[in-house]
């Protein structure tokens, strides 16, 4: 593990204790949970399905897939953002498989999803190209990459280093949605980009950065 793998691991784990107090986290609010809902429910396929949740932090979204019926695997580099995440299925008592690992490069050995599912995390990697090349191959024959990223406030200026080393990420702060979808374009038969900063309701408040999801599908 390198020194800024360190750092990030302890800058979440910190982070877990409080994560949940976002509302687009925690999902306390039922309008932001049914909002979240109602957007997964669009982005995967019909009837149960094999989900990885890359970048897990609490569990929240993988919670939601698991209560459709899908089967979720979930991998984070925090350890205390996944005992967090286990605790909400033991809780709900919903099966669901949780890693400690690196989410750029999940532990899943030769396991293969029909989707993968990334929210607010290509901000925070070193080589976010090649994350997104481990994410497309771990999908099925025609499975999607649904990635939920973001612009986060910072258009206009350079973004503020969230731990010592942070100053080198490619894309700290966030991503715009052409520079992504150029990025995963030669990865995928098809890519569409669907703004999210308009629907309040998944935030828990306006929002007036760039936000949006990502859907990327394999080839048949």
């Amino acid at each position: 593990m390198t020194g800024l793998d360190t750092a990030v691991t302890a800058y979440w784990d910190s982070a877990s204790a409080s994560f949940d107090e976002e509302p687009d986290h925690g999902l306390l609010d039922p309008r932001t949970r049914d909002a979240w809902r109602e957007r997964l429910r669009r982005w995967t396929p019909g009837g149960a399905c094999d989900v990885l949740d890359a970048g897990c932090g609490t569990g929240s979204l993988a919670l939601l897939l698991a209560e459709d019926g899908h089967r979720v695997t979930g991998v984070d580099l925090a350890p205390r953002m996944v005992a967090r995440a286990k605790a909400k299925f033991a809780a709900a008592g919903l099966p669901g498989r949780f890693l400690v690992g690196d989410a750029a490069r999940p532990p899943v050995g030769e396991r293969r999803f029909d989707v993968v599912l990334v929210r607010h995390l290509v901000w925070t990697l070193p080589e976010p190209e090649a994350a997104l090349r481990a994410w497309a191959g771990l999908l099925r024959s025609g499975g999607r990459l649904v990635l939920v990223e973001g612009r986060w406030g910072e258009a206009g200026r350079e973004p503020e280093p969230y731990v010592p080393g942070g100053e080198a990420l490619p894309w700290g702060g966030g991503v715009p949605a052409d520079v992504l979808a150029g990025a995963v374009a030669p990865l995928a038969r098809e890519v569409r980009v669907e703004p999210l900063d308009g629907d309040a309701a998944l935030w828990g408040r306006p929002v007036d950065d760039e936000r949006y999801a990502l859907l990327a599908w394999a080839g048949a």
